[in-house]
């Protein structure tokens, strides 16, 4: 297993309910937990009149499916077959329980996103939302994305923003270079037996991996923080001011060319 590999699948299993409960907590009057994907027309992912590309239809797998809510909303979104990988069984049983709550067809898988356990070519687009900062060897991740594409595919990934998250979250400050070496541990809960590993890429460094594997950036995606708001809980007073300046992620529509 590849460096960060075996504390980031311990600490999602300790922290998966705690972290759903938090989500969650976004659910709607009526009581339904909200299911975001960035294939919706009208979504943080959109970019113009082609992106999101339609999914009707379509096979769609989402790398790193944490709890299961993109994997749900795109099959709610219309795709004929959704299946979710991630590492952690813990945030797979929640995505499995979130899948049968909405009644949708949704198959979710335990593995490593560099070495997916699916066929090549097997789904018409691919999707990742912040879990690739947290995997070591990014081009592997990559290009395993490219594997499971049939030509002409369509690829979104996103990150945490790389500019948000030089600033820290308890003093508000810039503390670490652009350029830093990318491996930061970040303290989830000191009663957690293992803590976050995560991945800092430069934008250069993210679509480098992208055209490296064989995707063509067709848009790059910034969303505007909503109400100006941060999305992270555990922003201190003097952190959440400067982070609502920043887009909260980074998001890359890519495709791979038809034949």
């Amino acid at each position: 297993m590849t460096d960060g590999h075996r504390e980031n699948r311990r600490l999602w299993n300790e922290w998966s309910d705690a972290f759903q409960a938090l989500w969650n907590a976004d659910t709607d009057e009526s009581g339904v937990p909200p299911v975001p994907t960035p294939f919706d027309p009208d979504s943080h992912a959109a970019a113009g009149s082609e992106f999101p590309p339609p999914i009707a239809g379509a096979d769609v797998v989402e790398l790193g499916c944490g709890g299961g809510q993109g994997s749900v909303g795109t099959a709610l979104a219309g795709a004929d077959r959704v299946v979710g990988v991630d590492i952690a069984e813990g945030q797979l049983d929640h995505a499995r329980r979130l899948r049968d709550y909405y009644g949708v067809d949704a198959r979710f898988l335990q593995g490593d996103v560099t070495r997916i356990p699916l066929a090549d070519d097997a789904f018409d687009a691919a999707f990742s939302e912040a879990a690739f900062q947290l995997v070591a060897d990014l081009d592997a991740a990559v290009r395993e994305a490219r594997r499971v594409l049939r030509p002409g595919g369509a690829f979104y990934l996103s990150v945490m923003h790389p500019f948000r998250e030089l600033i820290d979250p308890e003093t508000g400050t810039i503390d670490r270079g652009y350029h830093a070496p990318p491996r930061r541990e970040i303290e989830i809960d000191e009663s957690y037996d293992a803590d976050l590993v995560a991945f800092d890429r430069s934008v250069s460094e993210l679509h480098r991996a992208l055209v490296d594997a064989g995707f063509d950036v067709e848009r790059v995606v910034e969303p505007e923080p909503a109400g100006g708001e941060t999305t992270s809980e555990g922003d201190a007073a003097s952190a959440a001011e400067p982070r609502a300046l920043l887009p909260d992620t980074l998001g890359f529509w890519a495709r791979l060319d038809a034949p």
